[in-house]
């Protein structure tokens, strides 16, 4: 049975690049290391597949071929005075590339999943800046570990045993017994009972609780007896654990982005790393879900100089969340078409989105099926990167790191030969126009 090992997991942000896979006859048979989701991702890799390309003819799908597929997207999007192109978070940073030499060409708006996450994560570092670290660092040095509004125990199993409590480091040698971990939530999680001090704040209440341990960091005290559902004391115990360790790393999740105070909570969380740093050396990272939703934030950034809600309507990059986002957009009707790649919008975004989604012509991109791929107007069957088909990733902690491909699956195109086939055909049909806007 061959064995293929140091392969790099395509699930959640972490990456996990120790995984070890027995494939037998084409098939994944054994997978090593991973975590209950890992496993499920490469063992189930060939369940719920769409197998043939499709257009929507009335109600029913007609199963065509690639080029059918691929000329109806181009002529779609061509078409379209204002297209969307959104997802991107579980692809490849090359076909990130494409897609917005896609999305420039045709005039577009192109978006992540970021915008419904951690968008107001990168809001917050534009304003204030971010005193970040690898996950090697935090593994190396950390004996204060602090885990707010997230709950990797169950979204990123294997975060604790990899990286920041359990392992065994260079300056922390003796893993949990060199580290104490403080968990921050609404509710008592499965990481907060393993947690040596657990703050239960009341929902909405994370800027306050930060605000007062900021205070109490420089001033020394708060008037309040109780901030957040949290009693002073408490807090004056956590900041003084602060102020103490060696290196301290805040991990912080979506319940902080997404509550009450939005990137003004991120904001108040990175200033307070910032004040620590007086005392100790002190860390901060965002626990990002989708495996490649930090490298599309990368790519875009260098592409575009914006990391997420990106308008190229103007001929140039223009950045307004809240207006040029995926759910406002779709919201206030603002776009004719849409691409959606590696995502699954119709389960996640609102309703009235979701509404305005199956009006406008739709093209998706994915290996799986899904309920945005019920509303679809072409569907395009792709390979999964990662299993199928090599690519590059970014890990939570913006470290790059290769995909490997372990099976075969040669009826279906990648992504990315697919993205290049509708951007060369897009060239094609725009003809002069689009030497004229590369020109620009």
């Amino acid at each position: 049975m061959p064995t293929i090992e140091d392969v790099v997991c395509p699930f959640c942000g972490c990456l996990c690049d120790d995984i070890i896979v027995h494939v037998e006859n084409n098939e994944i048979k054994e997978v090593e290391n991973a975590c209950k989701f890992g496993a499920h991702r490469f063992l189930t890799v060939k369940q719920h597949r769409i197998k043939k390309p499709m257009i929507r003819e009335g109600q029913d799908f007609r199963e065509v071929s690639y080029d059918e597929a691929i000329s109806r997207a181009v002529e779609i999007l061509t078409k379209a005075k204002k297209p969307l192109l959104y997802g991107f978070s579980s692809t490849s940073c090359e076909v990130h590339e494409v897609a917005i030499e896609l999305a420039e060409l045709l005039g577009a708006v192109i978006d992540n999943t970021a915008s419904v996450c951690h968008g107001p994560s990168a809001l917050a570092v534009q304003e204030v800046g971010y005193p970040s670290v690898t996950l090697g660092e935090v593994k190396n040095r950390a004996d204060l570990v602090i885990y707010w509004a997230c709950n990797p125990m169950h979204a990123h199993p294997r975060h604790m045993s990899r990286y920041s409590l359990f392992p065994r480091g260079m300056f922390a040698d003796k893993g949990k017994l060199d580290r104490f971990l403080v968990v921050v939530d609404v509710r008592k999680t499965e990481t907060a009972e393993m947690a040596d001090l657990f703050l239960k704040v009341k929902p909405g209440y994370d800027f306050e609780v930060l605000n007062a341990l900021r205070t109490i960091l420089n001033k020394g005290d708060i008037p309040q007896e109780e901030v957040g559902g949290v009693k002073k004391d408490t807090l004056k115990e956590l900041a003084e654990r602060m102020k103490n360790c060696k290196f301290g790393i805040l991990f912080f999740g979506v319940g902080l982005t997404m509550s009450r105070g939005k990137h003004r909570n991120i904001a108040e969380a990175i200033k307070l790393v910032r004040d620590l740093n007086r005392y100790t050396k002190f860390s901060i990272m965002a626990m990002r879900g989708h495996y490649n939703v930090t490298g599309f934030n990368e790519v875009l950034s260098w592409e575009s100089g914006f990391p997420f809600a990106v308008d190229f309507t103007r001929g140039y990059p223009w950045y307004n969340p809240g207006e040029t986002d995926a759910n406002s957009l779709l919201q206030n009707r603002d776009v004719d078409a849409v691409l959606v790649i590696a995502s699954d919008p119709a389960a996640h975004f609102p309703k009235e989105s979701v509404k305005v989604l199956a009006k406008v012509p739709l093209i998706v991109i994915d290996p799986f099926e899904s309920l945005t791929t019920k509303l679809a107007d072409v569907v395009i069957p792709s390979k999964v990167v990662g299993i199928e088909a090599e690519g590059s990733a970014y890990r939570m902690d913006a470290v790059p790191l290769r995909l490997k491909k372990v099976i075969e699956a040669k009826d279906l195109l990648s992504d990315l030969e697919i993205m290049e086939r509708i951007l060369e055909g897009v060239k094609r049909k725009l003809g002069y126009k689009a030497e004229l806007m590369v020109e620009r």
